[in-house]
């Protein structure tokens, strides 16, 4: 049934496609004009032609993708079929077990589209550029594990509001909330310990110059750091990068092994600082609190939907039920979920600038400059994104923005 909830979600779902293709056009457009001046010397000519290959490579690959999985949603919500799914599906399940098949089956069928586009990003393009140290075999490995992980995870879950919707009635968000806020919780603590190990191997970093100028800077700037570990990245992307996982007694260091490999020991203490700075100026705990607001807010919002008979018709079906009620308020809360991640994105940027400020407390500042250059230079990094796409997609500033701060901090 064409109702407004039918409208509201194809309308908006048509305008969000619409608003990103436009950001990749703003960006598109700013390809090939001259790098900054105080950009010069992360490419060379040679380089930046590179570079910009491979920009619009990606851009062509994403807007195929993007257009795809655009295409086949539409067609989804146009057609109701998710509520003719959960009709065929009455005929065999029922109780706990309809909504866990029902979204088994959106997540299997997502996860069979993406992997063609996965496998064509990782051993086309990325293979192409120099990027790609993965074999087919840990490609999927890699699928498999991340579709049990996601299996066991986001049952466990379900299974547990599911539970939770049946015995608490009216107050069914504050316990799903609490509920999904405690495993979050959880999974942030040990992420290190039981995920992480499944896909990569993390060792600790063996005694010499970086573990001792680490461990005096993690002393110097009174930060409990836990052991300092190297992942084996190198097995999958030249790519490198570094963080902290955890909290209080949990916390932990993880470098990249590419990382190690492309930056010298002040370097990489840099991008330590700037992680510590994060930890020191608290951004992880109200990064958690935020979240777990963000998470209640959602749950609330949810609980006045789930058995909306409008919002399943919207979606094709004949008569509510609790998941057809998630997936059409999921749709129908899409705008305000664009607007807390506008938000969140400007919200990060600033934390990002506060950490580069603490990299200069410590007298790193062009250590960090130097070790954020590095690191675009190695990935190809875009170093002229638009304005409009730096505020509505980007968690960090952009890399001249990032060095125009720290050098305005240092009083350059």
């Amino acid at each position: 049934m064409h109702n407004a909830y039918y409208w509201i979600i194809i309308t908006f779902f048509v305008l969000n496609f619409m608003w990103e293709q436009i950001l990749a056009l703003l960006n598109r457009r700013r390809m090939g004009l001259e790098i900054p001046l105080e950009l010069h010397g992360i490419y060379d000519p040679g380089e930046y032609t590179k570079q910009q290959l491979y920009q619009k490579t990606n851009d062509r690959f994403s807007r195929i993708a993007g257009t795809f999985s655009f295409i086949v949603s539409l067609l989804v919500l146009l057609f109701g079929v998710l509520g003719m799914l959960d009709e065929r599906l009455r005929e065999h399940a029922s109780g706990f077990l309809l909504p866990l098949v029902f979204f088994l089956i959106l997540m299997l069928v997502s996860e069979l589209i993406s992997i063609p586009f996965s496998l064509y990003g990782t051993f086309v393009i990325e293979e192409r550029f120099g990027f790609n140290k993965s074999t087919h075999a840990l490609f999927a490995a890699d699928c498999v594990k991340s579709i049990l992980l996601k299996l066991i995870i986001g049952g466990l879950l379900l299974f547990v509001i599911l539970v939770i919707y049946s015995y608490t009635g009216v107050y069914f968000w504050l316990f799903a909330w609490a509920a999904a806020a405690l495993i979050s919780i959880v999974i942030s603590l040990f992420y290190s310990e039981w995920i992480v190990p499944l896909f990569n191997k993390q060792t600790p970093l063996e005694e010499g110059e970086l573990r001792n100028a680490i461990e005096s800077f993690v002393k110097q700037a009174g930060f409990y750091a836990g052991n300092i570990y190297v992942m084996d990245a190198s097995k999958r992307s030249t790519k490198a990068n570094a963080y902290f996982t955890g909290f209080g007694k949990k916390k932990r260091i993880v470098l990249f092994d590419t990382l190690v490999k492309q930056l010298t020991v002040k370097e990489t203490v840099a991008v330590l600082a700037h992680e510590t700075g994060h930890y020191k100026k608290k951004h992880v705990i109200f990064n958690l609190l935020i979240s777990m607001l963000t998470l209640g807010l959602t749950f609330w919002l949810m609980s006045f939907f789930i058995n909306n008979h409008a919002l399943a018709q919207a979606l094709g079906g004949t008569m509510p039920s609790f998941h057809l009620g998630i997936t059409g308020f999921f749709c129908i809360f899409a705008p305000v979920s664009v607007l807390i991640g506008l938000a969140a994105n400007g919200l990060s940027r600033k934390f990002e600038y506060q950490a580069d400020a603490f990299t200069v407390e410590y007298g790193l500042g062009e250590e960090q400059i130097s070790a954020l250059k590095k690191i675009s230079s190695q990935a190809l990094s875009n170093l002229n994104p638009h304005p409009a796409v730096v505020f509505c997609n980007y968690s960090h500033p952009a890399l001249l923005q990032r060095i125009r701060r720290i050098r305005k901090i240092m009083g350059l």
